[in-house]
């Protein structure tokens, strides 16, 4: 076997959510920064997302995720998360596929009952605590960076829609919160593909419309996702509610999305319908569940913020190295519309 770039990937999924791990073959890139880090990889290294995510290799419904060393002296780990469209500063299934794979590989070591890590993510410091049985990590659960709201119960113009009134967040990357049922969405699984058709259509215009800056560091801007969110229930004396991510370039996240579960209690708290403490459970189009809580306020810049801690669990799907052979006319892979929708 004759591969040039081999790279050893670890597959894992977070409540159903496809996030792949590296494990060997790529050094980490230049920076001062996880997120000086980040924007290096991404500029001078786009070849290993194109590699691992487009066809042939990969899939439009999978990340891929860069272990590297830390840059602050108070970090395990650093992460770099590389999704289909997006470099993102912060991702939640990513970041549990990550500590999972990384504690049942042997790059953390395991401490029974809870093992805490400190990962080092372009989005700032995220603490984790790790609940460890038999060799296991069998649940991750994270405090997460400040989220906060950026826009509340504005209206925007949607082409084929007309005027919809969202809320835009940031817990990790930036939401245009749309109540589904706004639209005549349940949420069901069946509802996936016209799902990704309207998201992709607010999300362009709401990115348009909404601009959106990070307080404390201006190169997080710009929405880049949709959030539908059902409404906010009861279940047996938790609240509860549902909700679809759309990925672009057009899927829907299979978990409860960690970073817009962030986004979606800061609106809550926001709105005084989710008190510092409160459990909130979160469920995905799959239904399954992240459970959730507001640990505190605090401020991002000069805005009100909350910090969320969520937590969820991954699983380990294989091992699989990658690499080109020096022949394939496709070393970066392809993307074709029939699945990538752009």
């Amino acid at each position: 076997m004759q591969l040039d770039r081999v790279i050893t990937v670890v597959g894992a999924h977070a409540e159903g959510e496809v996030g792949r791990v590296i494990t060997g073959g790529v050094l980490p890139p230049r920076g001062d920064t996880m997120f000086d880090r980040m924007q290096n990889l991404e500029r001078y290294s786009g070849w290993l997302r194109n590699m691992l995510l487009f066809d042939p290799r990969g899939s439009v419904n999978a990340a891929v995720n860069l272990i590297t060393p830390p840059c602050r002296p108070d970090a395990d780990i650093g992460m770099i998360v590389m999704e289909s469209d997006y470099f993102v500063p912060m991702s939640g299934s990513n970041l549990i596929c990550t500590v999972t794979v990384a504690l049942e590989t042997g790059i953390v070591p395991i401490k029974e009952p809870v093992t805490h890590v400190r990962v080092d993510t372009p989005a700032g410091l995220v603490e984790v605590e790790a609940e460890c049985a038999g060799g296991k990590c069998r649940k991750v659960k994270f405090r997460n960076i400040p989220s906060f709201v950026m826009h509340r119960d504005r209206t925007i113009s949607v082409p084929g829609i007309g005027s919809l009134r969202v809320d835009v967040a940031y817990g990790g990357m930036i939401y245009c919160i749309v109540e589904a049922a706004d639209l005549g969405f349940t949420l069901d699984r069946s509802e996936a593909r016209r799902l990704v058709e309207v998201g992709e259509r607010i999300k362009a215009a709401a990115a348009e419309q909404l601009p959106s800056v990070h307080p404390e560091n201006p190169g997080i801007h710009t929405i880049n996702q949709t959030e539908f969110v059902g409404p906010l229930e009861i279940v047996n004396g938790i609240k509860t509610s549902k909700n679809a991510v759309v990925v672009s370039p057009g899927r829907i996240d299979r978990c409860p999305c960690g970073t817009g579960t962030s986004a979606r209690m800061a609106l809550l708290s926001a709105r005084g319908e989710l008190g510092i403490g409160d459990p909130f459970r979160h469920l995905s189009i799959l239904d399954t569940e992240f459970d959730c809580k507001i640990l505190e306020t605090g401020r991002a810049g000069s805005i009100p913020a909350i910090v969320p801690q969520v937590s969820g669990r991954a699983w380990l799907t294989g091992v699989s190295h990658y690499g080109v052979d020096p022949e394939d006319p496709f070393p970066e892979g392809y993307r074709l519309s029939d699945t990538w929708f752009n």
